[in-house]
């Protein structure tokens, strides 16, 4: 059996992962983001440092090998009985930081005699392939070469009046300073690291504070709180500052609903106690005084009646506003004659045209047809008229309009009261609001009328308003699709 729920005490929250603050998102995007750019940069540093390298070392292995070939012809005449080219060969490999040598059109070392270690396979493979092209292309009076490389050499391979020469250089980078780049970009890899995690932290702290002290605020709102201010005492950005006065703007309405809801509470316990107070005094009056009298018997029973249509008439305009607002009472659409339809409505406020002097001057222009839901456009109609009766001037009277207006139908009734101040026009929709003016009530109701009025329009997507001004009443008007 599931455990009872106390009442008042929040539901739990569905489990799952526990939400990252945006303070932790931030700094952890932030260093993220740096450390991928410290590697990027590190990476593509190694890499176009090895490439520069490289083809540096490519010229210079050409440089060289030009130069040598340059020297070797020099000395060349001088080679013989009393002169070693191997002593030629080792001191210029020495020197350079190059391997040096003579080779035979096979490939086959000729000097330095016993340096045979001296080449690297990648080396003579690739100078024989070299010797190959030189021969097919054949040499013109020694100034042919060819430069190639392996994977780790470039080889320079010339010809002279003895053979071939060959001069081969390292392309990797030496060890020590590729350790050295790597130690400095840890170095900065490091660095970066901390120095966003104090940037990013910062910059997080900045950001969240407005956060954070909004959403202080609006648990202070929510336990009823109204008095709160949730702009900053110094601005945080535009986007902030916007959320803040968006936040301002909801405290108000909340406090302005929270203020009228209690009146409305207040308003329609008042018109359900004055009622019941009533029934209950003349079913008193009837069981004890008029029970045998007909005519009081009657007449009191007749009070009893009219009081209990008036809870009718207060309860069913709750029922049908809350129904409506919540889309249980569906808009049934229907083509029909609106003008006969408003003067129908009209005739039931003939009674206080004959018994309270009441004048109702229409304007019905005849056979506009439209399409909506009738028996819901009969309560705009006829909350409409009853407001416009219960505001009205001494003069009682109350102007009601029915005409083509291009594609549309204008629908708009008219007092000659007091009027609505400019700045409590938009509240007068408001199913709270009320007006403070003091005013006679002929026509019964819940004071919700305005509000139906609007929720019915809204859901029928047609276009209303009020015209006013101090003084000289009010007009209020629809805007009805004409078939």
């Amino acid at each position: 059996m599931p455990e009872k729920r106390r009442a008042g005490t929040p539901r739990n929250p569905k489990k799952g992962k526990e939400k990252r603050s945006i303070y932790f998102v931030l700094w952890a995007v932030f260093t993220a983001f740096s450390l991928v750019i410290v590697l990027l940069f590190g990476v593509s540093q190694s890499v176009a440092l090895k490439q520069s390298y490289e083809n540096a070392a490519m010229k210079e292995t050409f440089t060289t090998g030009s130069a040598v070939k340059a020297e070797y012809e020099r000395l060349a005449d001088r080679f013989g009985a009393a002169s070693d080219p191997d002593d030629f060969f080792r001191a210029v490999s020495s020197e350079r930081n190059v391997c040096a040598a003579l080779l035979d059109e096979n490939g086959e070392l000729i000097y330095p005699a016993s340096g045979g270690d001296v080449i690297s396979d990648g080396a003579k493979v690739a100078a024989k392939d070299l010797i190959q092209k030189l021969k097919n292309g054949g040499a013109q009076g020694g100034n042919v070469f060819e430069l190639g490389k392996t994977d780790a050499e470039g080889v320079y391979v010339g010809v002279t009046n003895d053979g071939y020469l060959l001069v081969s250089r390292r392309l990797d980078i030496n060890s020590a300073m590729m350790r050295q780049l790597n130690g400095r970009t840890v170095l900065i890899a490091v660095f970066v690291l901390v120095l966003s995690f104090v940037i990013s932290a910062t910059v997080s702290g900045f950001l969240v504070r407005p956060l954070a002290e909004m959403t202080e605020k609006a648990k202070r709102l929510a336990a009823g709180d109204f008095s709160v201010d949730f702009r900053g005492q110094s601005s945080y950005g535009a986007e902030t500052d916007a959320l803040a006065e968006t936040l301002n703007f909801a405290r108000d309405e909340i406090s302005k609903a929270d203020s009228m809801q209690k009146e409305l509470i207040a308003n329609v316990s008042h018109d359900f106690k004055t009622p019941l107070t009533m029934i209950k005094a003349y079913a008193s009056m009837i069981q004890e005084i008029s029970g045998g009298d007909p005519v009081k018997r009657e007449k009191h029973a007749q009070v009893i009646i009219d009081e209990a249509d008036r809870l009718t008439e207060l309860v069913t305009d709750v029922l049908d506003l809350s129904k409506i607002s919540s889309g249980v009472n569906e808009i049934k659409r229907e083509t029909f004659d609106l003008s006969a339809f408003t003067a129908q409505v009209l005739e039931k406020f003939g009674y206080l045209a004959e018994t309270q002097g009441y004048v109702f001057e229409t304007h019905i222009e005849r056979g506009l047809y439209t399409d909506a839901d009738r028996v819901k456009i009969g309560q705009v109609i006829y909350n409409l008229v009853g407001n416009a009766v219960n505001y009205t001037g001494a003069d009682k009277r109350v102007i009601v309009a029915l005409r083509r207006e291009e594609n549309e139908i204008l629908f708009s009734v008219k007092d000659t009261g007091a009027g609505v101040k400019k700045e409590e026009l938009r509240d007068i929709w408001n199913r709270y609001y009320r007006s403070k003016e003091a005013h006679k009530r002929p026509v019964k109701g819940s004071g919700l009328g305005l509000s139906i009025v609007q929720t019915v329009l809204e859901k029928h997507g047609f276009r209303y308003g009020v015209n006013s001004e101090e003084g000289k009443g009010c007009e209020f008007y629809v805007l009805f699709p004409l078939l």
